[in-house]
């Protein structure tokens, strides 16, 4: 896993992109990820991440946010 994430990296900085937008996509992909497994229940994908369901909730409405 950790070959596979340093090589992910590298094709990230090669494609030269920014710091901000590589986290940002890697959250994003985490938290759905995470709430696909919990079948969208936002409270179990909370605990799971061990963040507030609010800050989930706020994640989530800026990635919609997003989309438009």
């Amino acid at each position: 896993m950790k070959e596979q994430l340093e090589a992910l990296v590298t094709q990230m900085i090669d494609r030269g992109l920014l710091f901000e937008e590589a986290t940002t996509e890697f959250e994003k992909k985490f938290i759905l990820k995470v709430l696909e497994k919990n079948r969208g229940n936002q409270t179990k994908t909370a605990n799971a991440m061990g963040i507030h369901r609010n800050t989930l909730n706020k994640k989530l409405a800026s990635y919609n946010h997003k989309k438009r």
